[in-house]
């Protein structure tokens, strides 16, 4: 009996009814080693992800597609684009500092590892929020035209067509960059350090070297060949003539020079000493227009947000020159569906095509306005107090086809990149900062001697006459950057923002949709699907997973679709605050003990981002 045991766990047992005959057995085979074991960068794309056919994985608790939990934290908070930068800004939370400190410390370090997107080279904005004296208070730090720069300066230069625009890149789109004399401001008014202590920790970095990630790299690599026509840049950021390789050391000492510089001399040495020296040689050289006192004499400006309260809850963004207002133009119509439309968002969900139809609709009116009015205060009018009435808001919503798509009346178009970073500390205060050269590596230029692109803000003027973004000596261009901050009450509730040029503003009225109207936390609004409308082609991009869900029926509409594998929808951070007790202001809970709630943090799939926090 126990042989014929054995003998029948030996024999293959019979295949179940219906079940497809087994495979017979073949001659032992060894198991196949990937060509790039542990992702190593190899083939011909050198991208590790793209021979990938594996299904992804799924929480068992929340939200299943989630990427991961937010991040929870009482004595300090820091959400950006890259974990190198995002622990810096902790190191200094950790160290004593504020809020203010850790964003100049966090925005620091992203200069060094996303010098495609930012740098010192840059504009900068913030929105800070006070514990001490519980308000918000806007630092506007966008760089002005050169003192040359007229309509007549660039027709001699052969930009005659309006339609054409600006020049895109080279020496003839650099604007004063206003990034330093912000984080100075800042610093200044709301920081406990100075630029010896938060610029220490991309000095180490800038020298010790830091590895290049696949996001980042894919970006060196679009940005190669802009690079390669300026010596300096290939000099500084190029290997043989090519962007670094995937996942190599990368070290720019040139910009550790210029950090221990500011460290040591502060922000006159950028405007006024060595830095701005070597800025006005190497646009004199190329033939610029920029002056030595364009640069010594430019200031950031404080401003006071503007803002609209959406279903109870007011949400900030910065006046003109920025695109904030568009934001909030947005969030007026949306807010007008039910009594204008008949429409509930709540209801009819984010799976209904109607859902996503009203809001690109909405952004349409939104940017048409943004595009029509936006220009630098000190220059033009832009008549907000209409703009973001609430009989405008109807007026427009009014003009919405609930079953057709309707192409904008003013086609305009700014895109590409940013960082994005916020920070809150132990004593209740938050930090709303970006930062951007604008395009990829900007300008194209860079500084010698101290490794940083300066960027092509200048693109974004405009040459027709009847614009009121036509370019102007020491008038600052329209910006694609938009700190975002939300209160109730005056209390603070979410800091956050989003990167990506034109997307910026859509992208924040569609995530506080979902977190305020569908109940989704800020980590699962920031990984939901996003359109990204674009203006001026007026076509929609939908990420896949949206385009699969709706794209048919928004075609089917009057929407043209671009390719979902092409769609960027930019990137996302927030910081939001819970109190212990309702209504409680944010403070700190007992001398040398954290902040009298929780932080709440959440941080991008899309980029190379996290939230860290103690």
């Amino acid at each position: 009996m126990a042989a014929l045991a054995a003998a029948s766990a030996c024999a293959p047992s019979a295949p179940a009814p219906g079940a497809p005959p087994a495979t017979p057995p073949g001659p032992r085979r060894p198991a196949t080693v990937s060509a790039n074991p542990f992702g190593a960068p190899t083939g011909p794309d050198n991208n590790p992800g793209s021979a990938i056919t594996a299904v992804p994985g799924s929480r068992i608790s929340g939200w299943p597609q989630q990427t991961r939990s937010e991040l929870l934290a009482r004595n300090g908070v820091v959400a950006t684009s890259h974990p190198l930068a995002a622990q810096a800004g902790l190191r200094i939370l950790q160290e004593g500092g504020n809020s203010a400190d850790a964003a100049i410390a966090t925005a620091a370090i992203l200069g060094l590892v996303e010098p495609e997107s930012a740098g010192i080279g840059g504009d900068s904005f913030a929105i800070h929020y006070s514990a001490a004296d519980r308000r918000l208070y806007g630092l506007n730090s966008a760089g002005w035209a050169p003192s040359g720069w007229t309509p007549d300066y660039f027709r001699s230069r052969g930009h005659t067509d309006p339609v054409a625009g600006m020049p895109y890149t080279g020496v003839d789109s650099v604007t004063v960059p206003g990034a330093v004399d912000g984080w100075d401001q800042l610093l200044k008014r709301f920081g406990s350090r100075g630029f010896d202590a938060v610029l220490a920790p991309a000095i180490e970095l800038a020298e010790e070297g830091f590895g290049l990630t696949e996001r980042i790299h894919s970006d060196w690599v679009e940005g190669a060949e802009l690079l390669a026509k300026d010596p300096d840049s290939a000099k500084t950021f190029l290997v043989n003539g090519k962007a670094p390789a995937l996942y190599s050391l990368v070290r720019n000492p040139d910009l550790a020079n210029a950090y221990r510089v500011l460290a040591r001399g502060g922000r006159d040495v950028f405007y006024r000493g060595e830095i701005a020296a070597a800025i006005l040689e190497k646009n004199g050289r190329l033939g610029g227009a920029l002056r030595a006192e364009d640069l010594a004499d430019f200031q950031a400006e404080w401003v006071d947000p503007i803002q609209v309260n959406y279903q109870g809850y007011d949400v900030h963004q910065l006046p003109p020159n920025t695109q904030g207002f568009a934001t909030l133009i947005m969030l007026g119509v949306i807010d007008q569906f039910g009594p204008v439309l008949g429409y509930d968002l709540a209801q009819l969900g984010p799976r209904a095509p109607q859902f996503w139809h009203l809001l690109i609709e909405a952004k349409k009116l939104a940017y048409s306005d943004l595009h029509r009015y936006n220009g630098d205060p000190r220059f033009v009018k832009v008549p907000l107090d209409m703009l973001l009435s609430k009989q405008h808001a109807a007026d427009l919503c009014g003009k919405i086809d609930p079953n057709k798509a309707t192409p904008p009346s003013v086609k305009a178009s700014a895109t590409h990149g940013t960082v994005y970073l916020t920070t809150a500390d132990r004593w209740g205060n938050m930090t709303s900062f970006i930062y951007s050269i604008y395009d990829t590596f900007g300008s194209g230029l860079t500084v010698p001697g101290f490794g940083f692109p300066l960027h092509n803000r200048g693109a974004l003027f405009s040459l027709d006459p009847a614009s009121t973004n036509i370019v102007a000596p020491r008038k600052r261009p329209f910006h694609t950057l938009v700190p975002a901050f939300v209160t109730k009450d005056g209390r603070p509730v979410l800091s956050f923002g989003n990167m990506g040029g034109n997307v910026q503003a859509q992208a924040q009225a569609t995530e506080l949709v979902e977190m305020i109207n569908l109940g989704m936390n800020p980590q699962a609004a920031g990984d939901a699907a996003r359109f990204n409308h674009h203006q001026f082609k007026d076509s929609v991009g939908l990420e896949p997973a949206l385009h699969e869900l709706v794209g048919g029926q928004l075609a089917a509409m009057g929407h043209k679709l671009q390719d979902p594998k092409t769609t960027s929808a930019g990137g996302y951070q927030a910081i939001h605050f819970t109190p212990a007790q309702p209504g409680e202001w944010p403070g700190q809970a007992a001398p040398n003990g954290p902040v009298n709630g929780i932080y709440r943090a959440a941080s991008d799939h899309r980029k190379d981002g996290a939230a860290v926090g103690w």
